[in-house]
């Protein structure tokens, strides 16, 4: 693609997103905490998953692979938010923030990859509850879930391969963190080309994974109309948990998507917000929705916290 404009040596780049900010103290306080609290709540999980070998079963395998996914999100970007807020560090060097790209979309596009798995997994569990260890076991899971890793890392390997190559015309970048939108548009490339492409990808992924999501649910509403009270009862608490954590995936990136249709006019800042929260916010509700409302992880987080204070 022609240069617009002068290109310039880029060593590191300038972060924006809360330059508008009021309270940065307070509002980097927060993500700090929330950072923390995410992190260890989510390890605590993979811990206790890995450490009971009665959780080595398919579900609590799906759990543990969304953990180690919602830590490589929330990892990604708050480090340098935080940073800017509370230190005042507004610069990341070009190396480290391409690879913080490529693990921050790695880590949405993972989330995007689990939660249509874990749906596709309460489907089997409803609809053939006694032949559910013959159709997923431990062995198809894990592969399963390498193969989507693989996956993910070939789709978002498409962002490094395009900006790498190009000049740089600008070094702030509209956000806090490093993402690829903000990235490209410091290039002097034209932008169209590139933003097509990864508009068609990112659609594909979105459409596909939330199309097999409500699919696996209208398919378990059938059954549960089928069900006795009773039986009603356990579905519900089974997808219950699911379906919390899908919400606060897709409603941030679907209130983006439908403002944006609309023609409502969204700041930089707001958008800023939304993105932070599509990164922040499942990784710090998640953790706790699996260890509250799943008996077999509840049972042992209590078992454990209760031995250790004896």
């Amino acid at each position: 693609m022609p240069s617009l404009n002068a290109s310039i040596e880029l060593t590191a780049f300038v972060l924006g997103g809360f330059e508008t900010t009021q309270r940065k103290f307070v509002v980097g306080v927060t993500i700090l905490i929330t950072f923390i609290v995410a992190v260890l709540a989510n390890m605590v999980n993979i811990v206790v998953i890995v450490y009971d070998k009665k959780l080595h079963k398919p579900m609590f395998l799906l759990i543990c692979n969304l953990a180690v996914v919602d830590i490589l999100c929330i990892t990604s970007i708050s480090p340098t938010t935080i940073g800017t807020l509370l230190a005042g560090v507004n610069t990341i060097s070009y190396a480290p923030c391409i690879i913080a790209m490529f693990t921050h979309h790695v880590g949405g596009t993972m989330e995007m990859f689990a939660l249509a798995v874990m749906a596709f997994d309460r489907l089997i569990a409803v609809s053939c509850p006694f032949q559910y260890n013959s159709y997923l076991t431990n062995v198809r899971i894990i592969l399963l879930v390498f193969m989507l890793w693989i996956a993910a890392c070939c789709f978002v390997a498409v962002m490094p391969a395009t900006v790498l190559p190009l000049s740089h015309c600008h070094t702030k970048l509209i956000y806090s963190f490093c993402d690829y939108a903000a990235v490209l548009r410091t290039t002097c490339a034209d932008l169209g080309y590139y933003f097509n492409v990864i508009t068609v990808i990112s659609f594909f992924l979105l459409f596909f994974t939330f199309s097999l999501i409500a699919l696996s649910y209208f398919v378990i509403v059938y059954f549960v109309k089928l069900s006795s009270s009773e039986e009603k009862r356990k579905m519900g608490s089974t997808c219950l948990s699911h379906l919390i954590v899908v919400v606060c995936f897709y409603l941030p990136i679907f209130i983006r998507i439908v403002l944006s249709r609309m023609g409502v006019p969204l700041t930089v800042e707001q958008l800023h917000g939304l993105s932070v929260w599509s990164y922040v916010g499942p990784p710090s509700v998640n953790p706790f929705v699996y260890s509250l409302r799943t008996k077999e992880i509840r049972q042992r987080t209590e078992s454990s916290s209760a031995h250790q204070m004896s």
